[in-house]
């Protein structure tokens, strides 16, 4: 809808209520008390809604609708394309639409129930969201050819934290998990040298080529460069690995297209546990 006809729709609906549903101050809007009860009522109308549709969908054994997903950058650049591509293939009645930011903003947005389900790198806390693992993830230290680390076969944390650092931004689901491996082995985050902090892992892999420091990232986000042998990937000791897990909202209707989603996405997780 164009904004114009935004502006129709809600003056239409105070007009209905005889009453503010919004306070509109110094270019900034909000809602009033009534506002929020519409809100809150509208959200009911449209889960209720979504019931229908399913059930009727179910009689009928159609499957289509849309789903908003979200997805960590690791998840979405490395393993989202391939997983929802064969989903499309399988379904084609089914519109996806995706959403992409760190492991923070991906929960937050599960919370405030912006997306249907969330694909997340890093152990979620609410305990009113369900969180179910999709598969491992194995983690490796990054270095470039010729590098003096790059002939090792494992690398001590002792050694990480002796090099420039190159880590994601804070609340990447990457960086958490780094931080909570060094509290393992009594060692904290402030020990790393850290050089550089960038926002996805196509930056940090090319920080690492150019030399101008070391990494941990997924085993998963550095095949190419394996192959073409601009880096080199080094175990940790003790190993570092994480789950990728859905994380969705526990009170949340289930519909149709979102069982079937979920079904699939378990299947081909369990298809590709391995690089």
């Amino acid at each position: 809808m164009t904004q114009p006809a935004v502006t129709f729709q809600v003056r239409q609906l105070e007009e209905y209520f005889n009453t503010r549903l919004f306070d509109r101050t110094h270019n900034r809007i909000s809602l009033t008390e009534a506002g929020a009860r519409v809100y809150q009522y509208a959200d009911k109308i449209f889960e209720l809604y979504s019931e229908m549709e399913n059930s009727v969908r179910e009689m009928t054994g159609e499957i289509s609708g849309s789903l908003t997903i979200g997805a960590s950058t690791t998840i979405a650049e490395y393993m989202l394309p391939a997983l929802l591509g064969d989903f499309k293939k399988k379904y084609p009645e089914i519109n996806i639409h995706l959403k992409v930011s760190n492991t923070d903003g991906i929960v937050s947005m599960v919370e405030n129930n912006s997306i249907d389900l969330g694909v997340v790198e890093a152990p979620v806390t609410n305990k009113n969201l369900v969180v179910e693992q999709c598969r491992p993830d194995h983690l490796v230290a990054i270095v470039p050819p010729g590098h003096p680390e790059a002939e090792r076969e494992t690398l001590t944390y002792e050694a990480l934290i002796k090099y420039p650092f190159i880590c994601r931004e804070e609340g990447s689901g990457t960086r958490e998990v780094i931080s909570e491996y060094l509290n393992a082995v009594n060692c904290s985050e402030d020990s790393l040298n850290v050089s550089m902090e960038l926002g996805s892992p196509e930056a940090v892999k090319g920080a690492v080529e150019t030399g101008m420091g070391i990494s941990v990232v997924s085993l998963a986000t550095v095949q190419k460069e394996l192959k073409l042998g601009t880096l080199v990937a080094i175990n940790l000791d003790p190993s570092m690995d994480r789950p990728f897990s859905f994380v969705r909202q526990k009170q949340k209707f289930r519909a149709r297209v979102m069982e079937e989603l979920l079904e699939f996405a378990q299947n081909y997780c369990r298809e590709h546990q391995e690089i």
